[in-house]
């Protein structure tokens, strides 16, 4: 049994930073066997109370010891629709990781030394989706034929449908965009989840039965009593928080100045990333400037480097942070992969100004210096910033990634659906019905941005509440 984790094989920093392929490639058979014999197979697992889905982690993991990946495949699956997304994506560090024995306590994220839970549900997930592994579905005779409409096709729709689709009910995901996947698609780059992962997976849920309508803004084309009428009894809201945060400082409206979540649309979902193959421009200077320190600023600062590599311009993009490395919520691999690619880290930095030309471009930021001072409401250290210490740093492109508020383009027409006061849609938690009988939600329209897992189990915890819902509406009729 070895005593270190087994490092999973990545594409070389200089060649993976010129496109956009896959740069974790994942372990191979032996790796995964020598990297599950380092699990202590705990009598009280505290990896599983981390996983938001609560996936066995100890039993599936044993399995991989046996050489039984098929077994380790549907012990997944048991929990867990989307074993290849989320073996790709998931904080693992913040979660089953952290709570791994061989992290020390305490500690904000977990220690190298903990089990690669997440690398091995991915090889799992990608055994499965290689060997074509069907998942057997088990109707409830007692709502089966039963019809649900879900919106929005991101983590938690998903989610949701796949769970009431296993169980025979009849589920119908509409869309806004003209592509299924929502934040997995358009947020996150092909060179963490590549299409064809995606695809798959969405494609399994097609094959559970769920009807997929895109194109269809719930609130515009349709509201919540047209599904009643059209013979849906119960509703799931998968909106997500698609609505970008800004910083607020004078210059913020200066051409080149881009919100995340237009930059990532533009670069993933439309493919700007291969223009003019793809018919989305999209601006890259040559000193990119992205503010935030979280997974969507990272991924912004990664997409942005490859197209200044791949526009031949000299690679030249910053983080710009007001805390340190240590309170960035960003996952640790990718700040890893940031830094080896050649991005550049600038912290304890406050923006304070855009500073535009002549013609309405943004050329420079102002900022200042800040220091560390007492815990916020984040439990994180508040930035204060340092009078008299102004600096400016060159930039035509900033890219603006501080993080997204609900979408409230439903909500806005439906005042019967209690919000808070951030527009978060207000839910009983021990069952993710709104003030709207009949009607659930889950995901970042309910606890703000959150992530992909945090979503899926916001979402299994609503399908099992709609399946208690329809046998109460059968008992009644």
């Amino acid at each position: 049994m070895p005593k270190e984790p087994i490092k999973t094989r990545e594409l070389a920093a200089e060649k993976r930073s010129r496109d956009f392929s896959e740069v974790v490639l994942g372990y191979s058979e032996e790796e995964a066997l020598a990297e599950a014999s380092r699990c202590l197979q705990c009598k009280d697992p505290k990896c599983i109370a981390g996983c938001p889905v609560g996936i066995n982690i100890k039993k599936f993991i044993k399995q991989i010891t046996e050489r039984d990946f098929a077994g380790a495949y549907f012990t997944i699956r048991e929990k867990n629709n989307f074993p290849c997304i989320c073996g790709r994506v998931c904080p693992a560090e913040y979660q089953c990781r952290k709570a791994c024995v061989l992290t020390k306590k305490d500690s904000p994220f977990a220690s190298e030394a903990a089990i690669n839970i997440h690398f091995l549900e991915r090889f799992i997930g990608d055994f499965g989706m290689k060997e074509g592994l069907k998942v057997n579905i088990e109707p409830d005779k007692k709502i089966s034929g039963l019809r649900v409409a879900v919106v929005g096709s991101g983590p938690a729709g998903l989610c949701c449908a796949g769970e009431l689709a296993r169980l025979g009910v009849g589920v119908t995901v509409f869309e806004a965009l003209h592509a299924t996947a929502g934040v997995l698609r358009y947020g996150i780059p092909h060179f963490r989840m590549p299409r064809d992962i995606l695809d798959f997976e969405i494609d399994y849920l097609k094959r559970l039965g769920v009807e997929i309508v895109p194109n269809f803004i719930v609130g515009k084309t349709n509201d919540l009593s047209d599904f009643l009428k059209e013979g849906f009894q119960a509703v799931f809201l998968g909106l997500g928080a698609g609505v970008p945060s800004f910083l607020g400082v004078p210059g913020e409206n200066l051409c080149n100045v881009y919100s995340a979540n237009e930059f990532l649309t533009r670069v993933n979902l439309m493919s700007a990333y291969a223009f003019p193959k793809f018919h989305t421009p999209v601006n890259i200077g040559k000193h990119v400037l992205v503010i935030g320190g979280g997974n969507t600023a990272m991924d912004a600062a990664r997409c942005a480097l490859r197209l200044q590599k791949m526009s031949h311009i000299e690679p030249d993009t910053t983080i710009v942070y007001r805390r340190t490395e240590v309170e960035m919520p960003a996952r640790r691999l990718e700040i890893g992969h940031a830094k080896e690619e050649g991005v550049k880290f600038k912290l304890l930095v406050a923006p304070e100004e855009f500073i535009g030309d002549e013609d309405g471009f943004v050329k420079r930021l102002r900022s200042l210096e800040c220091k560390l001072g007492e815990p916020d409401a984040s439990g994180r250290r508040k930035p204060v910033a340092i009078e008299g210490s102004d600096f400016e740093l060159d930039c035509d492109l900033a890219i603006i990634a501080i993080g997204l508020k609900a979408n409230k383009v439903l909500t806005s027409v439906t005042p019967e659906i209690k919000t808070d006061k951030y527009g978060d849609v207000v839910v009983n938690p021990q069952t993710m019905e709104t003030s709207v009988k009949g009607v659930f939600a889950g995901g970042d329209i309910v606890g703000g941005e959150g992530t992909v897992i945090e979503a899926m189990g916001m979402a299994k915890k609503a399908a099992f509440a709609i399946k208690e819902y329809l046998y109460k509406l059968l008992e009644k009729h």
